[in-house]
């Protein structure tokens, strides 16, 4: 197989779709509740689940209380987030230091402006894509403590979450 892994992420967004057509589905993740909000917003977070947890979001917000499951899967993808955060920062800790010493990263630093780096950031944390390459962004390019990252990182996902959640509630 020539692209393995752009397969996988193919048949994640294909079970989305079956699991939006199949009442099966629907019916298993309505009995969850808002520990399946939860689920889903862990799920949010990464490449290969996003497509899945972004349909289960959109299907949540027809039937429960958006405010409510918007908090409770911002919690979920908080969580998802620093893990995500946490496993790059200190696992690629070396990579992550001669990487910032290439060419590419240092040419941004100089003419790509401090806060378009943290807007483009913010912008992938807050949508249903894969949340590794912004953890990239935080890890390797901004100095910042853990309690405000929780914060920036709980109030985007949550955001994003409502955006799906609405968009759900509407088709």
């Amino acid at each position: 197989m020539k692209y393995p892994k752009l397969t996988v992420l193919l048949f994640t967004y294909l079970l989305a779709i079956a699991i939006f057509r199949e009442r099966i589905y629907l019916d298993f993740l309505y009995n969850l509740g808002y520990f399946g909000t939860f689920l889903a917003g862990i799920f949010y977070d990464y490449g290969l689940t996003s497509g899945i947890a972004t349909a289960v979001l959109m299907i949540f917000g027809k039937g429960q209380n958006i405010f409510i499951a918007g908090i409770i899967g911002g919690l979920g993808a908080l969580i998802g987030d620093f893990i995500i955060f946490k496993f790059l920062k200190y696992s690629f800790r070396d990579e992550l230091v001669k990487l910032s010493k290439t060419w590419i990263f240092k040419e941004t630093k100089i003419y790509m402006p401090k806060f378009l780096m943290y807007t483009i950031a913010c912008i992938l944390v807050a949508s249903p894509l894969p949340d590794e390459i912004c953890m990239f962004f935080f890890a390797s390019l901004f100095k910042i403590k853990d309690r405000y990252l929780v914060l920036i990182f709980f109030i985007l996902n949550t955001l994003g979450i409502y955006a799906i959640m609405l968009i759900g509630r509407a088709i």
